[in-house]
């Protein structure tokens, strides 16, 4: 069974970068399109990230200039540099893998992200 794994969350103060990846496990023959979500509690999960095998990636505005999303096959990265106060949220890695002739849509756990001011 395919899953998702995050990892490279933390803390770190105002203006410090941090890596997210997030890798699939299990038989898969890959995956295609890919994105990041944030949220807070109380909030709607947000689109902050996507990339797709054959589209340029997208960013919310927010988030421009300061992160950047990258991928291989089966993994999916965000470098996360000038952290702001309200980048602190739980992030979570989507991806769109295939076994066989089957489609997933897969989760990650989600992994905690803190600045600090």
């Amino acid at each position: 069974q395919m899953q998702l794994a995050e990892s490279g969350g933390g803390s770190v103060q105002t203006g410090g970068s941090l890596r997210l990846s997030c890798s699939v496990s299990g038989a898969t023959r890959g995956c295609g399109d890919k994105r990041w979500y944030r949220q807070t509690p109380g909030m709607q999960r947000e689109f902050i990230s996507g990339i797709g095998t054959l589209s340029r990636p997208t960013y919310i505005d927010s988030v421009k200039g300061r992160f950047t999303v990258s991928q291989d096959k089966n993994s999916l990265y965000l470098q996360m540099n000038s952290l702001q106060p309200e980048d602190t949220a739980t992030y979570h890695c989507e991806m769109i893998c295939f076994a066989g002739d089957t489609r997933s849509v897969l989760w990650g756990q989600g992994i905690q992200v803190t600045v600090s001011s």
